[in-house]
């Protein structure tokens, strides 16, 4: 089998002294994995940073299930953030959900077209607000899909609309039922992340046997 197709970085991990099995989020063919000889030559390795896009040139034999990838550098995208920690958290959060939560070798160009949003966004001053509606949006894709407005009653609280989900009295930021309402403030943002992080793990993460990424908790702190 042979194609070519550009994808995403999700990981790397160094097989031996000169080869890496690296993993890519493709536009044609979703999830695949592969070697990449030479990977620790200085012509590539400064480039194979998680999140950046690449030209890929796919080699797969009968006798070997694991293909290889001849990778060409399309967009660098992650060394933008080397010096913004809460991006680049996000950014490692980001593929490692894709990774986790994909299937292998199969195509969604939904979720293709979500990364690239992704780095589209990440540029905007309200990008974080723009990411929670991106988590929302993949687990919509992956067949997760969450109203919350079919879930909450709306209260008159101190004059303030409120939305409370009944079972529980739990409030759910204004801004996750209305998606053309903003949040007033950061503590309705990190509100808002606890959310859909609680519905990632109980509709997601646990029914499937999966473990919590680490990335999201780490990412989430910094936003305190």
């Amino acid at each position: 089998m042979i194609w070519q197709d550009k994808g995403f970085l999700l990981s790397i991990n160094k097989y031996n002294e000169n080869s890496s099995i690296a993993e890519f989020y493709t536009k044609s063919h979703g999830k695949v994995s592969g070697f990449i000889f030479g990977a620790t030559s200085k012509k590539i390795k400064n480039y194979l940073l998680i999140g950046n896009i690449f030209h890929l040139n796919f080699t797969s034999n009968l006798d070997n299930k694991t293909g290889y990838f001849k990778a060409e550098i399309d967009k660098i995208n992650t060394p933008i953030y080397l010096n913004n920690q809460k991006k680049l958290y996000c950014i490692v959060y980001t593929m490692n959900l894709i990774k986790l939560l994909t299937v292998e070798n199969q195509q969604n160009i939904k979720i293709f077209n979500l990364i690239e949003n992704f780095f589209q966004f990440l540029k905007d001053k309200d990008w974080l607000t723009k990411f929670i509606f991106f988590e929302l949006k993949f687990y919509q894709n992956i067949g997760y899909a969450i109203n919350f407005g079919d879930y909450v009653k709306n209260f008159n609280i101190n004059g303030n609309q409120t939305f409370v989900v009944e079972s529980s009295n739990k409030i759910i930021p204004n801004f996750l039922v209305d998606n053309n309402n903003t949040p007033q403030s950061n503590n309705e943002i990190l509100s808002g992340y606890k959310i859909v992080g609680d519905f990632l793990e109980k509709t997601i993460i646990r029914p499937n046997n999966l473990k919590f990424p680490i990335s999201r908790t780490e990412f989430v702190n910094l936003i305190k």
